[in-house]
This record gives C-alpha cells, structure tokens and sequence, in this order.
C-alpha cells in the first residue's frame, strides 16, 4: 500500500480507502474461494494490485473510455484500475463462474459504478472498446484472434487504441507476427525484484469494419 501512495500520489482519500480495502476483501474471499494463490496472497498489493496499475505508468485513461478486462482471473487488472480511474468503463470477464461471482461481490463492495461483470468467453462478446486488458492469459497470436474484432474505430489518446497486456520473459517468439508492439519494462516504473522481467506490452489494433 505504501508504494501504491509513493507510485500515485494524487489518489483521493476514497481511492485510498479503496485500495486499503483491498487486503481484508481478498483475504476474506480467498477463505472461502482460491481465487488468488496462498504464497501470493501476502504480497497481494505488490504482485497483484502494483502489477495491474503498471499500466497506469503507460496511459492515462481519459474520462470515457471502455476498457474490457479479458480472464480478469481474481479482478485483475480490472479491479485496481477502476480504482484508479474512476470515469472509466471497465468490463470484466472470465469464464470461471465462482471468479466472477466475487470480482462482483468486491466491486460492489467497493461501490465500484464504472465496473461491470460477466462470466462469458472474450470471442462472444459484443460491442467495442479502446483498451483490451490482460494478464498473461495466453499466447498473444491467440489472444488477438480472440479480440480483434472489438476494438474502437476513434482513438481519444496518443497511445492507439489496441492490447495492453501485462506478462513476462523473453516475448521475441510471441510477438514476431506483431512488428508494431511495443514492450515497456515495468522495473523502469517499480523498482521490487518482482518486476525484473515482467512487461506491459502494447499491441495496437486497428478498427475491423
């Protein structure tokens, strides 16, 4: 929590309770659900809650913007960003019923109005977004495969409307097919041994008619 405040100063004190309330609601769940793994619940607000908000460090979200958080897992990278950014539209999806049941419970919780849950597969959604946000769910080919189609045609910021995804290690393979991506080294942002390897990688996508 301490390097949340150091890494975003600015936050609100309801930002502040929010994050705060983070610990005791996923500990709480995680009692009765294994949504985030035992060794990593002790360090939830580092490797989970700081690794999210790395994409905070890339943009800025401008009021307005739709995001759709694809195998949000826990909530995750959803969740801390909808903290971060209140005046944007977060939709959060996995196909795991009992996830999404308490990503719902903890945003409600956290009287969370910009985030909306759903137990769906990222190929049946419909509408578009400017943002589609992950963490390391798959291979980014199959990823964009899933996602293509779902992207805005008006970009409202100076990073195109596209992928942002959160994951590690050397990507080179990965991303051949992909010559416009861009890596960004989050221990060019947070300065933890955690994030010595890990990435936000933006893939940006253009507007499928």
């Amino acid at each position: 929590m301490e390097e949340i405040l150091i890494q975003f100063p600015k936050i609100t004190p309801t930002q502040i309770r929010q994050f705060e309330e983070l610990e005791y609601l996923y500990n709480d769940w995680n009692s009765k659900i294994n949504v985030i793994s035992r060794k990593d619940i002790d360090e939830l607000y580092i490797k989970h809650v700081l690794h999210s908000l790395a994409i905070a460090k890339i943009i800025n979200f401008e009021a307005g913007t739709y995001i759709l958080d694809v195998g949000t897992g826990g909530g995750f990278p959803g969740i801390p960003l909808a903290i971060l950014f209140p005046e944007t539209r977060f939709y959060l999806i996995d196909v795991i019923l009992k996830k999404i049941n308490v990503v719902k419970a903890i945003a409600e919780s956290l009287e969370l109005k910009n985030v909306k849950t759903e137990q769906i597969r990222a190929e049946n959604v419909k509408g578009d977004y400017d943002f589609i946000v992950s963490r390391a769910v798959t291979n980014m080919p199959d990823f964009v495969s899933w996602v293509k189609d779902k992207i805005k045609k008006t970009n409202k910021h100076e990073l195109k409307n596209g992928i942002l995804y959160l994951k590690g290690g050397d990507l080179t393979e990965e991303l051949k097919d992909f010559p416009k991506a861009v890596e960004y080294s989050i221990s060019d942002f947070f300065k933890n041994d955690f994030f010595e390897t890990k990435k936000v990688v933006h893939v940006p996508l253009k507007f499928k008619a």
